[in-house]
């Protein structure tokens, strides 16, 4: 089962820079209104072609009415931007699900610092939007290759008053950017939240922890890649809910063998990145081998929760609460 959907109309494209657009939606019947949301959420568009894809929601969490999205037509796209930059038009109506978050903002900490690379601006906007209208200390730090690539400059520079911006485009420095130069001396107490592409979001790791910051967040766009083979051993899963027990085997992940096996399940992407299928995990035995992009080290050590579309058990039997 796909996460349940809205029905959302076109309403809008605009250019924001080369190669990004923004995709402006509202509530596609009568009297009919999209759920809240908060900073650092995203949704997922149910394409007319068939792929379903995550985007950042960019647009002031303020708004009740409209959600609006950033999308980069990614020279290496499988289908998801290509479409939406080149077949989908103002007026048409897609489904959409609601809004998730596994980026969470803390409105409450004593400073923020907000580090974009290209397209990961989106989140990050929407953040500083949101901290800015709190009246909150924060700072953004915004990376791209080229100023002319850059969206949403007019925007964050209007908030100038409100936040100290740093900007960083690798082809008027010469170089990309040094994250643990441009983060140092901002102190333990900030935190910290970066959405780039995967090498910036290494680095950003990197660099918090080098740095002594203990509080640094991602969003990843982009499935993990893993080098190590997957586990070739079957194990068993017991579903605490239903009192099913499943076999999973070599090569197929738990969300298939729980799906094949006739159960319903809530889930989207299946690549470990937009988080509808994180599931409660009661017991294991042999360790959890995580393959998202979601969960932080921390929780991943906790055991406590997993996406069941990529993660496995390393031993022969997990207890899920399905």
């Amino acid at each position: 089962m796909s996460s349940p959907t809205l029905q959302a109309l076109v309403y809008a494209m605009r250019y924001e820079a080369d190669g990004i657009i923004s995709v402006e939606f509202r509530p596609a019947g009568a009297g009919v209104a999209f759920p809240p949301f908060e900073a650092g959420s995203h949704i997922d568009l149910h394409l007319p072609n068939g792929l379903v894809r995550s985007y950042s929601l960019c647009n002031p969490s303020s708004d009740r009415g409209r959600y609006v999205v950033g999308v980069l037509h990614d020279r290496k796209s499988r289908g998801g931007s290509r479409y939406v930059h080149q077949q989908l038009r103002v007026g048409q109506v897609i489904d959409i699900s609601a809004p998730r978050n596994n980026f969470a903002l803390h409105e409450d900490a004593p400073r923020s610092v907000l580090v974009s690379g290209g397209i990961g601006v989106t989140p990050i906007f929407c953040m500083l939007q949101r901290l800015a209208a709190l009246g909150r200390p924060v700072e953004v730090v915004y990376c791209a290759r080229t100023r002319k690539e850059a969206a949403f400059i007019d925007a964050i520079e209007a908030l100038a008053d409100k936040a100290q911006v740093t900007w960083h485009f690798d082809d008027e420095q010469g170089a990309p950017p040094d994250l643990a130069r441009l983060l140092g001396g901002r102190g333990a107490d900030s935190h910290y939240y970066c959405c780039g592409p995967t090498p910036m979001l290494d680095a950003f790791e990197r660099s918090c922890e080098a740095l002594g910051y203990p509080q640094a967040h991602i969003e990843r766009f982009a499935a993990v890649v893993h080098e190590a083979p997957v586990a070739t051993e079957s194990f068993d899963v017991v579903c605490a809910k239903s009192g099913r027990t499943v076999e999973v085997p070599p090569g197929k992940s738990i969300l298939d063998a729980l799906t094949d096996a006739g159960m319903d399940l809530d889930h989207s992407c299946k690549e470990g990145v937009c988080g509808a299928c994180e599931t409660k995990v009661l017991e294991f035995d042999g360790g959890l081998e995580h393959r998202d992009g979601i969960l932080t080290k921390a929780e991943r050590e906790a055991g406590k929760t997993m996406m069941i579309c990529v993660s496995r058990c390393k031993g022969r039997r997990l207890v899920l609460d399905v």
